[in-house]
């Protein structure tokens, strides 16, 4: 960098950095380690351990499901679908998983919430991906939300709700539902 910037008013070093830092330029922003947030992340193996746990629940019982589960910013980390599941069951289980990550709540809680409460149908459109529909529930785990588990197929929000959970139940994540099966 010079030490002189000749021009007419014969800026000196000093008014030029003066410039430079009030513009934001010349003195680099860093940001140290410290001050980056830190996330859990729900590793894979967990997840598909999750799912599978959920699909061998609802097959013992006789339901043919889709489970899903998502990340802490709702994107899909692992689905599995059992044999002569409806095509339906994979939009429903990932759907389920986002609402129950995004609103941090069972979906079943919400579903109920929004019968004793109509002003919260708007819930319904936050955007496409919101389903409000039991089967859906966030991993917690440490008191962390680090994750969403959705299943869709069997016949009745409660049966999907008690497969979820025992998806949950298989990774040690803290219990959601308290209805028995």
């Amino acid at each position: 960098m010079p030490l002189f910037i000749p021009n007419r008013k014969g800026w000196t070093v000093v008014a030029y950095m003066m410039m430079l830092s009030l513009l934001g330029g010349g003195v680099p922003c860093a940001i140290s380690a410290n001050e980056m947030s830190k996330e859990s992340v729900l590793p894979l193996g967990v997840a598909n351990k999750a799912i599978q746990t959920a699909l061998e629940a609802c097959k013992r019982d006789g339901y043919r499901v889709g489970v899903s589960v998502v990340d802490r910013a709702g994107v899909l980390r692992a689905m599995g679908r059992a044999d002569g599941a409806g095509p339906h069951t994979v939009d429903s289980s990932r759907k389920k998983a986002y609402t129950a990550v995004s609103l941090r709540r069972p979906t079943s809680e919400l579903a109920d919430l929004i019968t004793k409460v109509p002003t919260l149908q708007a819930l319904r459109e936050i955007n496409s991906e919101i389903l409000i529909l039991g089967g859906g529930l966030p991993i917690e785990i440490g008191g962390e939300v680090v994750g969403g588990i959705g299943v869709g197929g069997a016949p009745g929000a409660h049966l999907d709700d008690a497969c979820a959970q025992e998806g949950l139940d298989a990774i040690g994540a803290a219990h959601k539902i308290s209805t028995p099966k």
